[in-house]
This record gives structure tokens, C-alpha cells and sequence, in this order.
């Protein structure tokens, strides 16, 4: 069993359900995210190995297609596996009946998240350690995304401090989930739509993103006035990979195209 003193130990709840259309035709045939094959293996085995390779995350839990992933992980005590639901939320809902309860945190991460590294997770985790807040969430300004992946598209976000894109993984205490699950289904919708997800903060909010005035601390206080004082905290991250998700076939192209040079 993993320990690391001074340090949370955590599980990690992978969503894996879902199907994009667009990604469905280009592998010409109609499958779930997760089971798209990249080099030759399921993309949530990338996101597997990455959580793995952490030694903060002791079990991970993967919402998805059961029959599947059931033969991939069989034979291991560190992977458990359960139905993925009609929509995001479900899908979290199914794995985390199933979290033990000495955990006081919940990692979420998304399935298509091929170029995970387990120094991006680390890196991330480590950082929340030393913040107060209730759940965490990684940003990554358009900089470093290109000066690593020149040409990377990604959905930016102005904000005083710079362009930012939000990365897949959320931190969460355990004892907010019950608060803040549904309207967290509303903001996962709207998350590659600024001006949307802006508005739905508040008209505040709005006037000061279209003035491009909004900072992270703005946001941190609305997004917490409107999760009844639930406090989020956006966390800056060196690391692109955190963010660099697949959404259609030119990102599947470019995910391809970095694992297998």
C-alpha cells in the first residue's frame, strides 16, 4: 500500500463514459472515449498508467464501459471498475458509492487525457496541499501550451493575469460533493464556452470577462457564492498535458502523433 508522509492520500475516480460523435466516425467504428485506440491501447490506459505511476493515488476507480475494461484490468488490485452513466454526473455518482471513506479527497479525471504525466498529477496534488479551498482546479495559460505544443488548439479564457485553458482534473474534498454535484454538471457542460459559462456566474462576472478585467481571484469568489460558499481554487500549472484533451480528430491526430514519435 502507498504512503507518503505528509502528504493526503487520495483516489482517483476516471470518467470514462461517453461518445463523441465526430471521433466515432474517424475510428470507424462507434465507440466509447475511452476505448479509442492510440498506438495500439485504450486512451484511458495512458491516464491509468499516469495515476499509477503517482505516489499520492492509492486506488483508482474507472466509470465505463464494463465489459471492456473488465478484461484489461482483471488481474489488478489497483484498478476497479464500474458502469458509467448516462451523463457526467452519474458516471461520477457510480464510482464514488464506491470510495472508501477515510478518503477525504477525490481526484476526477476525464478518460481522453492520453498525454497525462504522472509529473503533471504530482505536481498538481502536491501544489493543492498547501492551499485552502474545497476542490481545485488546474488552469494553464496559453504560453506554456505553446511553447511546449506549438499550434495545440485550445479553448482560452481571458483573464487579467493572461490566456488561460482549464485542465481535466478536479480535486475535491469529500465532504462538498453532496453540495455542489448537480450545478458542477452545469459548469462541466459549459467549460469550452467562456462567454456562456461567464454569464452563468453572474452578470458581474460577465461585464468583467468582456472588459477582459476578470481575474482568477474574481472567479474563485463567484464561482464560490453561487456553490452556497463551496470554495474553489484555480491552481496555475506548468504542464500542458494536464489540459490537452480529445475532443475531435485533429486533436486524436495530434495526441498520436506526440506518443508515437
Amino acid at each position: 500500500m502507498k504512503r507518503v508522509e505528509g502528504c493526503k492520500m487520495t483516489v482517483a475516480l476516471i470518467l470514462a463514459g461517453g461518445i463523441k460523435s465526430e471521433l466515432a466516425t474517424h475510428q470507424q467504428v462507434i465507440v466509447e472515449d475511452a476505448l479509442i485506440r492510440i498506438a495500439n491501447r485504450y486512451m484511458v490506459e495512458y491516464v491509468v498508467d499516469a495515476l499509477q505511476g503517482s505516489p499520492y493515488i492509492e486506488k483508482v476507480i474507472i466509470a465505463g464501459p464494463l465489459q471492456q475494461l473488465e478484461k484489461v484490468y482483471a488481474k489488478s488490485t489497483f484498478v476497479q471498475i464500474t458502469a458509467n452513466g448516462k451523463t457526467t454526473v452519474q458516471s461520477f455518482l457510480n464510482a464514488y458509492q464506491l470510495v472508501a471513506p477515510e478518503y477525504e479527497q477525490l481526484l476526477v479525471v476525464t478518460s481522453d487525457l492520453p498525454l497525462l504525466t504522472t509529473e503533471a498529477v504530482n505536481h498538481f496534488l502536491e501544489t493543492c496541499q498547501g492551499l485552502e479551498g474545497d476542490f481545485f482546479y488546474p488552469i494553464v495559460s496559453r504560453e506554456v501550451n505553446e511553447n511546449k505544443y506549438p499550434g495545440v488548439e485550445r479553448t482560452y479564457v481571458h483573464l487579467k493575469e493572461g490566456l488561460f485553458t482549464g485542465g481535466n482534473l478536479l480535486l475535491v474534498k469529500s465532504e462538498v460533493v453532496d453540495r455542489c454535484i448537480f450545478e458542477a454538471e452545469e459548469l462541466i457542460r459549459l467549460r469550452k464556452k467562456p462567454l456562456s459559462l461567464a454569464a452563468h456566474l453572474g452578470w458581474k462576472l460577465l461585464f468583467f470577462y468582456l472588459l477582459r478585467r476578470l481575474s482568477i481571484e474574481d472567479a474563485e469568489k463567484e464561482l464560490s457564492r453561487l456553490l452556497g460558499g463551496v470554495k474553489g481554487v484555480g491552481v496555475i500549472s506548468p504542464y500542458p498535458e494536464i489540459g490537452i484533451d480529445v475532443d475531435k480528430p485533429s486533436d486524436l491526430a495530434f495526441v498520436e502523433k506526440v506518443l508515437c514519435s
